[in-house]
């Protein structure tokens, strides 16, 4: 029986039309069914990893925007690499020790690297894997084998799989951080501006969290201006007499949220505009969900604190050293804590 030749593109005119033809095909996962770019993308990927056109469709997934291959794909390549010397995989113990362990011998001349990886309940456990609704409570067994197996083939055999992860690590990753920031209605301010401001204002309810963060108003927490002691004035000079304003404390200090939104009005001191930023730092640490019912991890936490130190850091240079040193002090211990944290809840 002759052999039949693979239907493969030589020249990108020829890749454009297959890749067409391909994607009105019904027999093609649907993710690539209808987009021909797609399709295009997953075949050039395929031919650096070393698959065939229709393999490359059939075995590389996109997920979160990267692509990935599927655990039995990826094990494929790194056994038809001639630099393999075998991949061996086990699951041993019970209960939390249960533990999965993939070994991957790999030549060097007439050395042989083994490189060894395992990937155990309690391992899941920790990344909140365990129990998870799909194939985590299916074929729980074959979910750690596919952890151990890619941790151990990216590791030994990063030349061959050109840096690309398994699909079945990838599906369990976070998806990108949406923007939960509400939008501002342009007739609040309005109504705001006509407020009689003849009597004094009635005290506003205490905002939750979320609006502290988000709202273009300051927090009712924050430290009143009025109840501060002043600023010490400096002593005035021997020449002729300075203008009352002239040796004040910084004037100008705005608050940003992580946005670089304006919170509330100007501070008249460095005092004010210390105490406002070392409470609005607390309040994104104590973020728990947003208005759509998202709960914030410790990673996003830390990402919108350092969005928020960047929105002030023209502010913050403004201090003193001493008050300089206590927000940034401040700023990296509730970093480590929130990445202790992450650690620990996963």
């Amino acid at each position: 029986m002759n052999k039949l030749p693979t239907l493969a593109p030589q020249t990108m005119a020829e890749a454009m039309d297959f890749s067409k033809m391909i994607s009105h095909s019904q027999m093609v996962p649907k993710q690539y069914q209808g987009k021909p770019q797609d399709v295009l993308v997953a075949i050039q990927w395929g031919y650096e990893l070393g698959l065939q056109p229709l393999q490359a469709l059939q075995n590389i997934a996109v997920i979160n925007g990267k692509p990935s291959v599927y655990g039995d794909a990826a094990l494929a390549l790194v056994k038809n690499d001639p630099r393999c010397a075998g991949v061996s995989e086990t699951v041993t113990g019970d209960g939390d020790s249960k533990t999965a362990t993939c070994l991957v011998k790999r030549r060097y001349g007439d050395d042989i690297e083994e490189t060894v990886r395992t990937f155990s309940v309690r391992d899941a456990k920790m990344a909140r894997l365990w129990g998870k609704p799909g194939p985590w409570q299916q074929y729980p067994d074959r979910m750690l084998m596919m952890r151990a197996r890619g941790f151990a083939l990216r590791d030994a055999f990063p030349d061959a799989l050109k840096g690309v992860i398994t699909a079945e690590e990838a599906q369990d990753m976070p998806s990108e951080p949406k923007d939960i920031t509400p939008k501002a209605n342009p007739l609040d301010r309005v109504a705001a501006a006509r407020v009689d401001r003849s009597e004094p204002p009635a005290p506003m309810p205490e905002p939750d969290v979320e609006d502290a963060v988000y709202v273009e108003q300051v927090d009712e927490d924050l430290p009143s201006f009025d109840e501060l002691p002043p600023e010490p004035a400096p002593q005035p000079e021997p020449e002729p007499e300075p203008e009352p304003q002239a040796a004040a404390q910084p004037v100008g200090l705005q608050l940003f949220n992580h946005q670089g939104k304006p919170i509330g009005g100007q501070l008249e001191t460095a005092k004010q505009y210390t105490d406002g930023f070392i409470k609005l730092m607390r309040k994104y640490v104590e973020l728990d969900k947003s208005s759509d019912g998202t709960i914030f991890t410790s990673r996003q936490k830390m990402t919108l604190l350092r969005e928020l130190r960047e929105a002030n850091q023209e502010r913050i240079d403004k201090l003193s050293d001493t008050a300089s040193k206590e927000v940034l002090g401040l700023y990296k211990l509730h970093l480590r804590q929130l990445g202790a944290g992450g650690k620990d809840a996963s």
